[in-house]
């Protein structure tokens, strides 16, 4: 080999090591501190002797509502884990024991958890979810937030059992447990729509976006396919001290004959009378189903069950029995066909649109 090349060789290999001398070294990766969101109550939830952290019914309930109910009592529909940190960066790792998805809801919404914080003009706005692509998913939810101190929301999945969730902030940032807020919550006791199916994420369900507008808490009593107003689910419905109740059943109850829905209904809402004489009480009608217009047997199904609903409201006002306001389903998804997944459950725009209607509703019940 000449002496050329040598040369050049070497000239090469002493620039690249000034090159790499001058270049900028990366910040040590910080470690991850964790926060395990069990060692504090989560809000939405209304008793504390439930058979895990992050289920919605009491221990006692099981063997008095139905095996259906029950079992879906452990999902953690409308849970919300709140804390403050001042952390730029927010990692969350947590644990479900079903299926990820569902044919027509994403594992974002069935499985996932959704980051809210709180604004300066102390609204709640959205900063983040997970993306579940396994039982036990770890991910960073939140990267690069200006480091100052801000509450947040985070809600839990809608549709599966969650095992464990952990919040992890860098070592040298804090993190600070927050106490569920402690006013009178809203009641909603309802269906999967109210459960939260088709919603893309937790904080998208009807319940949860009206908790947020009107800062006020929710307990989220949604049972797919399984909000009957049963006698046992009725009474513990009426053992929680509320703001008010939003009771959302019927598009579980138009399958029953027009006597049983009057009958559960009437029993649902005296259970709640007797020991809240004067809580307010919404009493909503189905949603219309999407094609409802071309199928006349989905029409009838609607027309029918309203029928029994109002006359539960019109005997019980005419009996005297104060404090219910009624809603009717027609514009409950707007007036188009476009605010659901399958004609039935909504997506985030029927969601939302169903939270407008009730909205000033509520507002103007509570006193808003």
């Amino acid at each position: 080999m000449s002496a050329l090349p040598v040369f050049l060789a070497l000239l090469l290999f002493s620039a690249a090591g000034l090159f790499a001398a001058d270049a900028p070294k990366k910040a040590p990766q910080k470690e991850i501190v964790w926060h395990d969101a069990a060692q504090w109550k989560p809000g939405g939830r209304a008793w504390d002797d439930t058979p895990s952290h992050y289920s919605r019914l009491p221990q006692r309930a099981e063997g008095k509502v139905t095996k259906a109910v029950w079992r879906l009592s452990r999902n953690s529909a409308g849970l919300v884990v709140y804390f403050r940190t001042n952390a730029p960066v927010i990692h969350t790792r947590h644990e479900v024991s079903g299926e990820l998805a569902k044919p027509h809801m994403t594992a974002t919404g069935v499985s996932g958890l959704d980051l809210y914080a709180r604004a300066p003009n102390g609204q709640w706005r959205w900063a983040g979810s997970s993306k579940p692509k396994n039982k036990i998913h770890e991910e960073k939810i939140l990267n690069g937030a200006t480091p100052e101190w801000r509450d947040y929301m985070l809600y839990l999945p809608l549709y599966n059992n969650t095992v464990s969730v952990e919040i992890g902030v860098p070592e040298g940032s804090s993190l600070e447990p927050v106490a569920p807020p402690q006013a009178k919550p809203i009641v909603y006791y309802g269906t999967s729509i109210a459960h939260g199916c088709s919603a893309s994420r937790p904080g998208m369900t009807t319940p949860a976006i009206l908790g947020r507008k009107l800062d006020t808490p929710v307990i989220n009593l949604g049972f797919s396919g399984n909000g009957k107003m049963e006698p046992a689910m009725a009474g513990l419905v009426a053992e929680i001290d509320a703001s008010v109740f939003v009771l959302d059943c019927l598009p579980n109850m138009s399958s029953l004959a027009a006597d049983e829905i009057t009958k559960r209904t009437e029993n649902c809402i005296r259970a709640i009378r007797k020991k809240h004489p004067a809580t307010p009480i919404i009493l909503m009608e189905d949603r219309s189903y999407a094609n409802a217009w071309i199928l006349p047997r989905q029409f009838k199904k609607n027309e029918t069950a309203r029928a029994a609903l109002r006359s539960v409201y019109d005997s019980l006002t005419a009996e005297g029995v104060k404090g219910i306001t009624y809603v009717t389903g027609g514009q409950l998804l707007g007036d188009d066909d476009e605010g659901t997944v399958d004609s039935s459950h909504p997506t985030d725009l029927g969601m939302y649109r169903q939270a407008e209607v009730l909205l000033p509703v509520l507002k103007r019940t509570l006193g808003k």
